[in-house]
């Protein structure tokens, strides 16, 4: 019987899943709230033909860039890369060690296929215009992904780019917001709400979607949208999600926005992602 992209999809998802808490519990610190909430972003953008790359040459020029702004949730994108080979899985393991190439926030200098450091929120969309203004320049024709955090938001760092972008016309731009309603501190409402956060984008003159971030069909549906479509300005991607996604005690539950699993804790999450003698 032929497996649907959309099984596809979802075992590619149940996978990363298992390896962000497995790779989480090992290090014994990290984020899994935020790294769980956009498995379903980037696992349609890897493997749904969206993004173009080169599984055998990570670093081919003409590849689509993809930016991560929220870079504590990085440890998503290291799962991910795994699953194509650019990592190897023993690999994963030693995230956050002394001298590993996977750090706790991407670290282009340890592992060079990352296309920025981040973590310093609010920067990840100022690099990713300059990709896509140095792509317009050359004449180049990659799209720049950058994903941002909700919480990032807060940012006018982020307001002075939105505007820079609009005026450019960087239509090679498209920014994928992990709107998963909290931050370090608590839920965003609580903190400094932006709601309504489409009509701002608006506002800046982006191309604005919402989707839900754990629909593979509704994300492939957009992003086909923003490749395919010549539009004549960025594109905004407000991606509605639930941090901690996968795992019923992490659901919701910003406890465990920067705290690792225990041991025991993540045995429990693992069982719940479908293995049945988990080891950690």
């Amino acid at each position: 019987m032929e497996i649907s992209l959309k099984e596809i999809l979802t075992e590619k998802a149940l996978k990363v899943r298992r390896k962000i808490i497995r790779m989480l519990a090992k290090a014994g610190s990290g984020h899994p709230g935020g790294s769980l909430s956009m498995v379903e972003i980037l696992v349609t953008l890897y493997f749904a033909d969206i993004l173009r790359y080169r599984e055998e040459d990570p670093f081919w020029p003409e590849r689509d860039r993809v930016v991560l702004s929220k870079g504590h949730g990085v440890p998503a994108l290291y799962a991910v890369w795994s699953e194509i080979g650019w990592i190897p899985e023993h690999m994963l393991w030693t995230l956050r060690k002394i001298n590993s190439p996977l750090q706790g926030h991407p670290d282009r200098r340890k592992l060079p296929i990352l296309e920025i450091s981040s973590g310093s929120l609010g920067q990840g969309l100022s690099v990713g215009i300059g990709m896509a203004l140095a792509g317009k320049m050359d004449k180049k024709d990659y799209r720049v992904y950058v994903i941002m955090g909700d919480g990032e938001m807060d940012e006018g760092q982020v307001w002075e780019g939105a505007m820079f972008a609009n005026f450019h016309r960087l239509n090679n731009l498209t920014v994928i917001v992990d709107y998963n309603k909290f931050q370090l501190d608590g839920a965003i409402e609580e903190i400094l709400d932006f709601s309504p956060l489409d009509e701002k984008w608006r506002s800046f003159g982006w191309e604005v979607f919402e989707v839900d971030g754990h629909s593979f069909d509704e994300l492939k549906d957009v992003f086909e949208k923003v490749k395919n479509n010549n539009f004549e300005k960025p594109q905004c991607i407000i991606a509605h999600t639930v941090k901690g996604k996968g795992v019923s005690f992490m659901e919701n539950n910003n406890a465990f926005h920067g705290k690792a699993p225990t041991k025991e804790q993540a045995i429990e999450a693992l069982k719940e992602l479908g293995e049945e003698n988990p080891e950690i």
